[in-house]
Protein backbone atom coordinates (compact mmCIF):
# COMPACT_ATOMS: atom_id res chain seq x y z
CA UNK A 1 0.00 0.00 0.00
CA UNK A 2 1.90 3.03 -1.44
CA UNK A 3 1.38 6.70 0.67
CA UNK A 4 -0.75 8.48 -1.82
CA UNK A 5 -3.38 5.59 -0.90
CA UNK A 6 -3.11 6.00 2.69
CA UNK A 7 -3.73 9.53 2.26
CA UNK A 8 -6.99 9.28 0.24
CA UNK A 9 -7.75 6.59 3.37
CA UNK A 10 -7.01 9.27 6.05
CA UNK A 11 -9.17 12.01 4.08
CA UNK A 12 -12.40 9.97 3.42
CA UNK A 13 -12.31 9.11 6.91
CA UNK A 14 -11.70 12.49 8.08
CA UNK A 15 -14.38 13.80 5.90
CA UNK A 16 -17.15 11.69 7.63
CA UNK A 17 -15.94 13.72 11.22
CA UNK A 18 -16.80 16.64 9.23
CA UNK A 19 -20.23 15.63 7.66
CA UNK A 20 -21.33 14.98 10.96
CA UNK A 21 -20.17 18.26 12.09
CA UNK A 22 -22.03 20.24 9.76
CA UNK A 23 -25.03 18.43 9.65
CA UNK A 24 -24.77 18.49 14.12
CA UNK A 25 -24.41 22.58 13.91
CA UNK A 26 -27.01 22.65 10.78
CA UNK A 27 -30.01 20.64 13.11
CA UNK A 28 -28.51 22.33 16.47
CA UNK A 29 -29.25 25.70 14.64
CA UNK A 30 -32.66 24.57 13.09
CA UNK A 31 -33.63 23.20 16.15
CA UNK A 32 -32.22 23.53 19.28
CA UNK A 33 -30.66 26.89 19.42
CA UNK A 34 -33.82 28.77 20.98
CA UNK A 35 -32.20 29.68 24.33
CA UNK A 36 -29.49 31.76 22.00
CA UNK A 37 -30.43 35.19 20.94
CA UNK A 38 -30.41 35.20 17.24
CA UNK A 39 -33.37 36.01 15.12
CA UNK A 40 -35.11 33.14 13.65
CA UNK A 41 -34.34 33.98 10.02
CA UNK A 42 -30.69 34.23 10.67
CA UNK A 43 -30.89 31.02 12.08
CA UNK A 44 -32.72 29.12 9.72
CA UNK A 45 -31.16 30.71 6.80
CA UNK A 46 -27.34 29.81 8.51
CA UNK A 47 -28.63 26.32 9.78
CA UNK A 48 -30.23 25.29 6.35
CA UNK A 49 -26.70 26.77 4.78
CA UNK A 50 -24.96 23.68 7.08
CA UNK A 51 -27.46 20.50 6.23
CA UNK A 52 -27.29 21.42 2.93
CA UNK A 53 -23.36 21.21 2.54
CA UNK A 54 -23.34 18.61 5.26
CA UNK A 55 -25.40 16.55 2.82
CA UNK A 56 -23.36 17.86 -0.01
CA UNK A 57 -20.18 16.62 1.56
CA UNK A 58 -21.71 13.42 2.78
CA UNK A 59 -22.22 12.62 -1.44
CA UNK A 60 -18.46 13.28 -1.81
CA UNK A 61 -17.14 11.25 1.18
CA UNK A 62 -19.00 8.88 0.45
CA UNK A 63 -17.62 8.67 -3.10
CA UNK A 64 -14.01 9.13 -1.58
CA UNK A 65 -14.34 6.14 0.73
CA UNK A 66 -15.83 4.02 -2.13
CA UNK A 67 -12.74 4.95 -4.33
CA UNK A 68 -9.85 5.02 -1.14
CA UNK A 69 -11.13 1.95 0.11
CA UNK A 70 -13.22 -0.59 -2.51
CA UNK A 71 -11.23 0.46 -5.60
CA UNK A 72 -9.25 -2.27 -7.30
CA UNK A 73 -5.47 -1.09 -7.11
CA UNK A 74 -3.96 -0.64 -10.58
CA UNK A 75 -0.33 -1.79 -11.12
Amino acid sequence: MNNNKILQQFHAVFGIFMVMFYLGVGIFLLFFSQMFNIDKAIRVIIGSTFVFYGVYRFYVTYKQIKEAFFAQEEE
